[in-house]
């Protein structure tokens, strides 16, 4: 009698280290739809794999960042620019192994999980991913509805309500193409790099202040206050829908399904999250510089809210192009994290449950979610309301974390799972040290949100 793999799958659960089979890919309407060359030069193929990283880059820069980065430029010149580079490298790492896990299984992280765990743990864990996604998807709407209302004049609520319409957007998109999604993402993401770039001209930072910055400094450490804002970039800076995303995206790949070809994929999905991060380091750090140079020293050294940096800096700068500049900026984080929040939101329901919803309807349930809090507290407390929220989003991203960090280095690191294809030893030490810091300092930067 023939026996399919999902009946011996069935008949022994642990075979090759999961307890269940997937029955379909991640993200079935795009996967291996992107051709990547058999022959040719390095750099043909190299091109092949740019575009997933720059979407996952996307989460390091979103609204949700600004605020910690505009706080502690203001208040500490360029002295947390060492802990943006750390958490950074942080990302650089996680990322990559997100891409080994993808490739080496056919899986993302939400089937992984799902095919490893029970069923009530799995289902725990979509919960909290679920809530963390809705609490990014909040900070998106939040950061769009501001660059709309500082830029246009658009009350916040209607600017919320805007954000509604994404929803077209995102489907057009997926229709004509994964490529078109990963354009309009790096072009947005140029868009920001070009506004910054041309911010630190105006704001004329000092360039040895700066390249202390990024040299650690113990004073970080015994300063309380720039302790906390310390753990908030790091706890703001790694998105834990960031894991599940990439582990799909980089599927969109038709790479050799070999052992050695799987292994030239890792490679080379490695090196454009690595670049692409890069990019993201940049952003950060220019919103701290800019923020170092325009306000730390005189008496807007408190400036923590991204509505108070966009009027402010016009007059400490000296020219309007400053707001406006940093407004557009604002406006393209906004739109870019609610094109990879839609995506992260289908693989992370339809990986933890093996369901199937129209498009159009999963990312309207998950953009009401967002937008039913955001419109009752800016009608009962207006602007001030939205920087609480903004908070709120990056304590539930926070506590979410390692629920996501946890499980990923467990997977990537057991052979009977990926085989020779497995991290080595070096690199699973170096995960479990970022995961257990993660897991601390979140800790500790939840339970100082809570108690203050």
């Amino acid at each position: 009698m023939n026996v399919t793999p999902q009946e011996r799958q069935a008949t022994q659960p642990y075979a090759n280290g999961w307890r269940r089979q997937s029955e379909q890919p991640s993200l079935p309407e795009v996967h291996r739809t992107i051709a990547v060359p058999g022959k040719g030069s390095w750099m043909r193929k190299m091109l092949a794999f740019v575009g997933p990283g720059y979407l996952v880059a996307v989460g390091y820069m979103d609204p949700g960042n600004w605020a910690t980065d505009l706080a502690g430029g203001a208040q500490f010149g360029y002295t947390l620019l060492s802990v943006i580079l750390i958490s950074n490298i942080m990302a650089i790492l996680l990322q990559s192994l997100t891409a080994r896990l993808g490739i080496a299984t056919g899986r993302d992280l939400a089937q992984a999980c799902r095919d490893h765990y029970s069923k009530p743990v799995s289902f725990a864990l979509w919960i909290l991913c679920e809530l963390a996604i809705a609490a990014c998807d909040l900070a998106e709407v939040i950061g769009s509805a501001i660059a709309l209302n500082l830029l246009f004049g658009i009350p916040l609520i209607y600017g919320v309500l805007l954000t509604s319409l994404d929803v077209m957007l995102v489907l057009l998109l997926q229709n004509r193409g994964f490529r078109y999604i990963e354009a309009i993402v790096i072009s947005l993401i140029t868009v920001i790099g070009i506004c910054f770039a041309v911010e630190m001209v105006l704001s004329r930072p000092e360039l040895a202040g700066i390249a202390q910055g990024f040299v650690p400094n113990k004073q970080i450490l015994a300063n309380p206050e720039m302790l906390y804002i310390s753990l908030g970039i790091l706890g703001a800076t790694v998105m834990p829908h960031n894991l599940y995303l990439h582990s799909s995206i980089v599927q969109t790949r038709q790479y050799d399904r070999s052992i050695e070809g799987k292994r030239s994929a890792i490679r080379f999905a490695t090196i454009d999250s690595t670049v692409a991060l890069m990019l993201a380091l940049f952003v950060n750090a220019a919103i701290l510089i800019l923020s170092a140079a325009a306000f730390h020293g005189t008496a807007n050294e408190g400036v923590a809210e991204i509505q108070d940096a966009y009027h402010l800096l016009a007059p400490a700068l000296g020219t309007g192009v400053a707001s406006i500049l940093f407004g557009v900026a604002l406006l393209a984080s906004g739109q870019n994290s609610t094109l990879t929040g839609t995506l992260a939101g289908q693989i992370v329901m339809e990986g933890f449950l093996n369901i199937r919803l129209k498009p159009w309807l999963r990312r309207l349930i998950t953009r009401l979610i967002a937008i039913i809090p955001a419109v009752i507290v800016i009608g009962l407390y207006g602007e001030k309301g939205t920087t609480d929220l903004l908070i709120l989003s990056q304590v539930i991203l926070s506590l979410q974390l390692s629920f996501a960090v946890i499980p990923l280095v467990l997977f990537v690191g057991d052979k009977r799972k990926l085989g020779t294809l497995a991290a080595p030893k070096w690199m699973l030490a170096l995960s479990w040290i970022v995961a257990i810091v993660i897991a601390c300092l979140n800790g500790y930067l939840l339970y100082g949100t809570i108690f203050g």
